[in-house]
C-alpha cells in the first residue's frame, strides 16, 4: 500500500487504488533500530518521507502554559469541573519541572488536579510533591546514564565546578560577591577553587 498505493481485499483478485497519507509517530530511534535489525529497513525508508522531529517537553518550556490551559479546558468539560486556571507561582513550578514523562505526564497531572481541586485556581500547594521539589532540576544538565554506568563523584565535581564558574562570571570574578551568591564563606569558596584548580587564566 505504501509503495504502490493499491491493495487487494482478502480473497479478492482485483487491485484497488487508494490515495492516502500515513502519519506515523514513535519515541524510538528508528535509525538505530534499523542498524540493530529490530526494525525493517525497507519500511523505515517508505515511512521516512517528511520527518518531523518534535523535541521533548523539557526543551519546549514555552509550550507548557499553552498545554496546561488546553488540558484544563478539556478536563473541565469532561469532568464537569470549574477550574479557572493556574496561579503564576504554580505555573513557575510546572515550567521548571523536567517532565521525564513528556506531554503525557503533564496531561495526567492536570487531569488529577482538575478532579481533586474541582473549582477555583490551581495553587502551588495543590501541586504534587515531585513538582515542588524540582527547584534545582533545571540547574542540572540532563544526564543520560550509559549502560556501563557513570561516576557519581565525577558528575558531582563537574557540577560544582560549573556552579562556581557561573557565580564568578556573574560577579566578574569578585570572590566576595560570588561567595554570597553561593551562600558560602569567601574562604570556603577560595578553598574549593584551589581544589579544582579554577582560576581566571585557565578558563
Amino acid at each position: 500500500v505504501l509503495q504502490e498505493h493499491e491493495f487487494e481485499r482478502v480473497g479478492g483478485v482485483k487491485s484497488i487504488k487508494v490515495d492516502i497519507r500515513v502519519i506515523a509517530a514513535t519515541h524510538r530511534d528508528l535509525e538505530k533500530a534499523v542498524k540493530q535489525n529490530t526494525f525493517r529497513e525497507d519500511l523505515y525508508y517508505r515511512l521516512n518521507v517528511i520527518p518531523v522531529i518534535l523535541p521533548p517537553l523539557r526543551e519546549r518550556k514555552s509550550d507548557i502554559p499553552l498545554l496546561t490551559r488546553h488540558f484544563i479546558e478539556r478536563f473541565n468539560r469532561q469532568k464537569r469541573q470549574n477550574i479557572e486556571g493556574v496561579s503564576p507561582e504554580a505555573l513557575k513550578y510546572l515550567v521548571r519541572y523536567h517532565w521525564p514523562g513528556n506531554v503525557r505526564e503533564l496531561e495526567n497531572i492536570i487531569e488529577r488536579l482538575v478532579i481533586l481541586k474541582g473549582e477555583g485556581t490551581i495553587e502551588q500547594e495543590d501541586l504534587p510533591e515531585k513538582l515542588l521539589g524540582s527547584e534545582w532540576a533545571d540547574m542540572l544538565p540532563f544526564v543520560d546514564i550509559p549502560e556501563n554506568g557513570i561516576s557519581f563523584n565525577t558528575a558531582v565535581s563537574e557540577f560544582e565546578r560549573e556552579l562556581i564558574l557561573r557565580a564568578l562570571n556573574k560577579t566578574n570574578w569578585v570572590k566576595n560577591r560570588a561567595a554570597r551568591l553561593l551562600q558560602l564563606k569567601r574562604t570556603t569558596l577560595v578553598e574549593k577553587m584551589k581544589k579544582i584548580q579554577l582560576n581566571r587564566e585557565n578558563v
